[in-house]
């Protein structure tokens, strides 16, 4: 426009410059508003992707449409036109918001351009491994677990609780025979039980530095989690009562066993993050007090000679009360690094390393199994399904 002046009468560059600037003008009043909508669920899970879409009443080429993500959270594809049809991939567990969309409106002569306000951000909760949960859970409903040793164990629930003692029968048996109120009656005596089909099981979840260590697309934690994902809602399939404590050096959270409470577990212990803290199992395991027989599902590492050392000390506290389990996942690399024939001398030297830390952990995990504890050991896409077995099969042999 500038240099039509050098060319053009004065007064017909004006006109010029006018007539430009009308038909901005109106391209920019006659550019509409799209009427864009942002469709995601607020539910999440970790490492499941999810569609996310924006569309627009009025789509067309002149619209172009970007989705933001923070840290937690990544948009692929992250900007389209005419809308956006992408998916969510939550990659860190908690409450993320999900900020607003930017968008572009040209007109219809494309002169002018509208960028309409963005839309509000929306809070998303990205829980542990909830797809797979409920695939384990449906499968203990229908009897499929994958494990031959459990179907023949008979209905779930077996299980009995000390209600009185009364005269024996004939029909007893012996074992039943309460010895102590024989002498003291001058007659036999016999404990009478009540079938006892609901149990406690209590998870307790180490947050504490050690889980704060990768493992492949995920933390100790995220792993320990998935499994406690998957054990409460299995607890809530069977009509247990179900509760959990994260500690560290501290207590950080507790819940009491109730029935139907794995699903409020998942809730409460989703937002959970590792801290810096070496954790306390001798003050984990004092907090429980005197609570009834449980199962006691501890979920930690064993990677720490010295965090092995303190869990060793502290199960047999537990183990004399409760029946214990102590779940912790394997290192695929480690035990890759033990078992690939080395290329170089680093290789080498990686190859000791590893076969320390694997001999180690057996040598904690041997002691633990002294001390009175079940050892469930997998790697981290495997763990939940471990852990659900080791509980069913307790449930199954009266063991809580």
């Amino acid at each position: 426009m500038a240099c039509s002046a050098l060319v053009l009468p004065a007064a017909l560059a004006v006109l010029a410059a006018l007539a430009l600037l009308a038909a901005i003008v109106y391209d920019a009043r006659s550019v509409p508003d799209p009427g864009l909508r942002r469709d995601v669920s607020q539910v999440l899970s970790r490492g499941v992707r999810q569609p996310l879409t924006i569309t627009a009443e009025a789509p067309g080429p002149a619209l172009q449409v970007r989705q933001p993500a923070p840290g937690g959270l990544a948009v692929e594809p992250a900007e389209g036109d005419g809308g956006l049809d992408a998916e969510l991939l939550p990659i860190a567990r908690g409450r993320h918001t999900l900020p607003g969309f930017g968008s572009r409106v040209e007109g219809s002569l494309g002169l002018a351009a509208r960028y309409p306000e963005p839309g509000g951000g929306t809070e998303v909760d990205v829980y542990p491994d909830l797809p797979n949960a409920r695939r384990l859970a449906l499968a203990v409903r229908r009897g499929r677990l994958g494990d031959p040793g459990l179907r023949a164990l008979g209905p779930l629930g077996l299980g009995t609780e000390f209600e009185s003692i009364r005269e024996y029968s004939p029909d007893d048996d012996i074992r039943r025979v309460n010895w102590r109120a024989t002498a003291r009656m001058g007659r036999p005596m016999s404990n009478e039980f009540r079938l006892d089909q609901d149990r406690d099981v209590l998870c307790l979840i180490d947050a504490g530095r050690l889980m704060a260590a990768p493992l492949g697309d995920r933390s100790r934690l995220d792993a320990s989690l998935d499994a406690v994902t998957a054990v409460a809602l299995v607890a809530d399939e069977l009509s247990d009562r179900c509760g959990g404590l994260v500690f560290d050096s501290r207590i950080r959270r507790k819940l009491e066993p109730r029935r139907g409470g794995g699903r409020g577990l998942i809730r409460a212990l989703h937002t959970e993050q590792p801290s810096g803290e070496d954790s306390d199992y001798e003050l984990a395991f004092r907090s429980l007090g005197a609570t009834k027989r449980a199962l006691v599902l501890v979920f930690s590492d064993l990677i720490d000679a010295t965090a092995a050392r303190s869990l060793i000390a502290a199960v047999p506290m537990l183990a004399r009360r409760h029946a214990v389990a102590v779940v912790t996942p394997l290192d695929p690399d480690i035990d890759l690094a033990a078992h690939r024939a080395p290329r170089a001398a680093t290789d080498a030297y990686r190859m000791v390393a590893a076969l320390d830390v694997l001999e180690a952990r057996a040598g904690a995990a041997a002691r633990l199994r002294s001390a009175g504890a079940v050892v469930v050991e997998a790697p981290p896409s495997a763990l939940a399904g471990a852990a659900v077995r080791a509980y069913v099969r307790a449930k199954l042999r009266a063991r809580l």
